[in-house]
């Protein structure tokens, strides 16, 4: 099983990152043969199986081999289609594929969150979507956060958050995002940084990764058209090239909320995200 790439001291990859200039603007469109000196591991190209979700039906098995055919090793789950989590887990096995990340909620049964991913093998844990009316409420779900995120650490896993656009946005004038990342703590909670939500939130996502480093351990790598709908990677006008240049994650993971055909969609990712340079 192929190890998680070792992350930079805060120093220096921080020292890199400010080195390279100011923030980069709202990112623009960058061809996936962009010279440069680094380039995505393979190793840490995954795909959210929302995705996906289209064309899973009944049997998933089919389009997790079509996954591992195009190259992938890992995914992130979003669901295990009826299945428990020993029977989904053999599927991935069969297929060729370790599912080192999931989205879940933590206002359940958080032992069974914790046996299940064991069971699956995960190495992340990730709230996919909350929002609050007010702040009062914003505040008491990131007292929770922070609580599972110390039980799940304990257990051996790292509790993310996954973003939209309205955690960058004022609620009674204060963002939600910054009530999440000063009312937990890096050691019991990262961050998924969803690129396309935080360009659409209208914050730099370089800015993002700077301003709470080492947190943000994982990217969902989608695109933007232009007129502000869903894209395949590299057919839209978020630089990925210039993001990842002055970043750096364990894991790189593709998503698109509305693909026009997923398994497409799927290869056009692996295959743009394993040619970058940058």
């Amino acid at each position: 099983m192929t190890e998680e790439p070792p992350m930079p001291s805060r120093r220096t990859f921080l020292g890199t990152a400010l080195a390279a200039g100011a923030a980069v603007a709202l990112p623009t469109a960058a061809s996936a043969s962009d010279q440069g000196h680094r380039r995505v591991p393979r190793e840490s190209i995954s795909i959210q199986l929302y995705t996906l979700r289209g064309i899973m039906g009944d049997d998933p098995e089919p389009v997790l081999s079509a996954l591992a055919d195009i190259g992938y090793r890992k995914v992130e789950l979003a669901g295990t289609y009826g299945r428990g989590a020993a029977e989904f887990a053999a599927v991935l096995r069969r297929c060729g594929l370790r599912a080192s990340s999931s989205h879940v909620g933590i206002d359940g049964d958080l032992d069974r969150v914790i046996a299940d991913a064991h069971t699956l093998g995960h190495k992340y844990v990730v709230v996919p979507w909350v929002n609050y009316a007010t702040i009062a409420e914003w505040r008491a779900f990131t007292a929770r956060l922070e609580a599972a995120g110390d039980k799940l650490r304990q257990a051996g896993l790292s509790l993310g958050y996954h973003n939209h656009a309205h955690e960058f946005a004022t609620v009674e004038g204060v963002r939600p995002i910054d009530v999440i990342t000063t009312g937990t703590t890096r050691r019991n909670v990262h961050l998924e940084l969803d690129l396309y939500w935080a360009v659409t939130g209208g914050v730099d996502p370089v800015d993002v990764w700077r301003a709470h480093f080492p947190r943000v351990r994982q990217f969902h790598v989608k695109d933007r058209a232009a007129d502000g709908s869903f894209a395949d990677l590299g057919t839209g006008t978020i630089d990925f090239a210039e993001i990842f240049r002055r970043t750096n994650v364990a894991e790189y993971i593709v998503e698109n909320d509305q693909p026009r055909d997923a398994l497409e969609t799927a290869r056009i990712g692996y295959e743009y995200l394993a040619n970058l340079r940058f």
